[in-house]
């Protein structure tokens, strides 16, 4: 008699049992992107049977069939997800069989920890839908709202979690028997799409003309393409908000949006139909490209292309969006809307290019409701085209730049909000309250950390009533209920305050401005906090551990703390704001500390009206109404206005944005001016700006214009960060500097640094996730907040520098 072997092996066993049954977890970005779709495709295909469904914590499948099946389901769920998707985490216990036959999608459920699922951002209508929209075949030809799988709103109509219909503003347009049949169809593009809808089911479009019946669908937009073409200004309800939109090469339309909206200089974006339309106007490099036609359409700015004789456009045809300003910012359409305005194939002639700016009144945030548009918009514009989608999330447009092939973050927002930052080490539920400029505010928890979309600037009751409701919102969507809170370090921050109160008592951390900044550059770049790095953070305007306004500082430091290794020498900032409204105050400041008289030749001077000539000159010898700055940026004004570039900055960072203009058009200059650097018996060394200032008075005298000494003035700071740099090195033996605050938002400056730096032999850190600027402050304030909270909970100590 013979026996059959005893196998061991656990796959075989398995098998002869029958099928095995899992229950996989998917955390990430991984509702909105066509993921449970996906997961059935693959299901199906494995011939697994089982169920999906989305939870607030993410993704979970139940899945049956062989072991061998099952293994293949679990690697592929990361290695193949829909290009939308971020897989965070996958993972996966035994369950039960139950028999179970076919896959299926069911009905979402609350998860256990509701609200750590990943909401995606706002994205770009997808080829497919582009394709669809133009086909006269199509059932949705020309419908302002086609979306897929793929494309579309996400972020901006999300009220609740799980990610469904249901949890969105599209709840309120039930589908039409199509939608409803492409919804149910694993096969089509539109399976589970939240956002879908037709011309059946809606949203519609309403065009308001004061004074005249509302036109709605085609005849809303052919009126509203018609009033752009004649020259009116029409505020078009967008993803996030609306905006403010006329013909960008009608010189009249802007400069009357230019005056109903108190603009001042400031740039307005442009939309251009395709990249064809705006190079004739702009250089645009393979970076570029891929920027502005990637499934985000940020604005981009690009650098104006040089007026040629055999340029196809007229020289200055653009002066009326951007006067003065070396860059444009043109973004791409995001929305089939945004298409449709342009036009499709056999539509009346329209704009080649379109003026879109946020439809607000100067100072105040964007505005999403109707009610509120035809209210607040009507002394800026001639007519509304609005729909009736709800807008839950306001969200600005994103800015990026591209300095040596890399993107800068200028506003991080629309596109890019709410994706979560990955942080280097596990923090407790935190809150960052951000800036007063530019603020955005940050919730953490673990290793996630989500900026907030752009609030603005903190010093209106409509931004401080946005910021409340945006703290709100984020909270729900993350489900991080805080514990810990930072701030910043300035006594009269409204963005502290508003913290202070949600904070009910709790202790909140103030963090000292750079400190923040250079802590934001670690953070982004997964810096574990072990070891300090350099930390050189040129900025506007930072409220000082000693009181004054620092900005010119190169730090010492990690997550735990600093310290200020080296910094510009301090001048009086005469006035306070008046003085950045005004750079020729900075210039004269500036004269008066380095002892080089007011001499009536210079623009700075000639710039002063006479009877402010005459107080000045006392205040700033018994120092009465100002307070000394370390200020970068500030210096940057100076040699703006001596230069004779820009005397009054209608915007934030004019004149130094005007002094870059002129120092990329001049190029390198080969023989930039020098700091003076004094080591003082103790504190920080001193960059002494006084021979700088000297030798531009020199070249100015001389008939220098201002294209050399703006590229000198470059040049010098450049040489100055690479100096400091090598003492701080050579003093402390770190090979690290981290590139930070609003100054490197200066490609000119930024390029320059960074590669005097890397020939130096050191790495260099500069910003790619969050801007440099004050809309990245909050992911440091949180990583710092995070560490102090961390050593309160083990034993207290005080941090030192590597030299003791």
């Amino acid at each position: 008699m013979t026996t059959d072997p005893v196998t061991t092996d656990p796959v075989a066993l398995a098998a002869a049992a029958g099928p095995l049954r899992r229950r996989v977890s998917v955390r990430g970005l991984v509702q909105g992107v066509g993921f449970r779709p996906f997961v059935h495709a693959l299901a199906t295909e494995l011939g697994l049977s089982g169920h999906v469904t989305n939870t607030g914590d993410g993704v979970i499948a139940e899945v049956e069939g062989p072991p061998e099946a099952l293994d293949r389901f679990c690697e592929r769920l990361a290695a193949d997800a829909p290009p939308l998707a971020r897989v965070g985490s996958v993972a996966h216990e035994p369950v039960g069989a139950t028999g179970e036959a076919g896959f299926t999608i069911v009905p979402s459920r609350p998860g256990a920890a509701a609200g750590r699922a990943r909401i995606p951002p706002d994205i770009a209508t997808c080829e497919d839908c582009l394709t669809e929209l133009a086909d006269p075949a199509d059932r949705r030809y020309r419908h302002p709202f086609i979306t897929c799988t793929n494309c579309g709103p996400r972020f901006t109509i999300v009220t609740d979690l799980p990610y469904d219909r249901a949890h969105t503003t599209m709840a309120r347009f039930p589908f039409c028997p199509d939608c409803a049949r492409e919804y149910a169809d694993p096969a089509d593009r539109r399976f589970h799409a939240q956002p879908v809808s037709c011309h059946a089911c809606g949203p519609r479009l309403t065009l308001v003309v004061p004074g005249s019946d509302p036109l709605g669908g085609e005849a809303a937009l052919a009126g509203a393409r018609a009033l752009l073409a004649a020259g009116g200004i029409v505020a078009v309800k967008g993803i996030g908000g609306y905006h403010l939109v006329c013909d960008a090469l009608d010189p009249e339309a802007v400069a009357l949006l230019r005056r109903r909206k108190n603009r001042g200089d400031k740039p307005f974006a442009l939309m251009a139909r395709d990249p064809a339309d705006i190079e004739p106007y702009v250089l645009l490099d393979a970076a570029e490209r891929k920027l502005l036609t990637g499934p985000v359409r940020p604005i981009v700015l690009l650098r104006r292309r040089p007026p040629l004789p055999e340029a196809p456009v007229p020289e200055g045809a653009l002066d009326a969006v951007a006067p003065n300003a070396p860059d444009l910012g043109v973004m791409l359409p995001y929305t089939p809307l945004h298409r449709l305005l342009f036009g499709l194939p056999g539509d009346p002639p329209g704009p080649a290019l379109l003026v879109m700016t946020s439809g607000n009144l100067s100072g105040e945030p964007i505005v999403t409701g109707d009610t509120e548009a035809l209210d607040r918009l009507a002394p800026l514009v001639d007519a509304w085209l609005m729909h009736d989608r709800p807008i839950h999330v306001p969200c600005d447009d994103s800015v990026l730049r591209v300095v040596d092939g890399e993107p800068v973050p200028l506003r991080r927002s629309r596109g890019l909000v709410p994706l979560a930052v990955d942080l280097p080490a596990a923090v407790p539920p935190v809150l960052a309250a951000g800036g007063d400029l530019k603020n955005v505010f940050a919730l953490a928890e673990g290793t996630s950390g989500w900026l907030s979309g752009h609030i603005g600037d903190m010093d209106d009751l409509a931004t401080l009533t946005a910021f409340d409701r945006a703290v709100t919102q984020l909270g729900a969507i993350t489900g991080v209920v805080p514990e810990v809170f930072a701030a910043d370090l300035h006594p009269g921050y409204r963005s502290a305050r508003r913290v202070a109160a949600l904070a009910a008592g709790r202790p909140v951390t103030r963090v000292q401005h750079h400190h923040a900044h250079l802590a934001s550059a670690l953070a982004e770049h997964g810096h574990d906090g072990s070891r300090p790095v350099i930390g050189v953070a040129f900025d506007g305007t930072g409220y000082g551990d000693d009181g004054a306004v620092w900005g010119g500082e190169v730090l010492i430091g990690d997550y735990a703390g600093y310290e200020r290794f080296a910094r510009l020498a301090y001048v009086p900032l005469p006035g306070g704001d008046a003085a950045v409204a005004r750079p020729y105050r900075m210039a004269l400041s500036h004269l008066r500390a380095a002892g080089i008289g007011w001499s009536p030749e210079l623009a700075c001077v000639a710039a002063c009206p006479p009877n402010e000539l005459r107080v000045l000159e006392p205040q700033l010898a018994a120092g009465l109404g100002t307070v000394p700055t370390s200020s970068m940026g500030r210096l940057f004004d100076a040699v703006s206005s001596l230069a004779g570039i820009c005397h009054r900055a209608g915007y934030e960072a004019q004149a130094a944005v005007e002094l870059e203009a002129a120092a990329r058009a001049h190029g390198p200059s080969g023989d930039g001016y020098r700091f003076a650097v004094h080591e003082p018996g103790r504190g920080p060394l001193v960059a002494d700006p006084g021979p700088v200032l000297a030798a531009v008075v020199a070249d100015l005298t001389a008939g220098a214009g201002a294209g050399p000494v703006a590229a000198r003035f470059h040049d010098a700071v450049a040489a100055l960060v690479r100096r400091l740099c090598a003492a701080a090195r050579d003093r402390h033996g770190l090979g690290e500097v981290a590139l930070t605050g609003g100054v490197f938002a200066n490609a000119v400056l930024l390029s320059a640094c960074a590669r005097g730096l890397a020939a130096d032999g050191f790495t260099v850190l500069r910003h790619r996730l969050v801007p440099p600027n004050d809309g990245g402050l909050a992911l440091g304030q949180l990583v710092v907040a995070a560490a102090a909270a961390a050593r309160e909970e083990t034993a207290p100590c005080a941090w030192r520098c590597p030299a003791g």
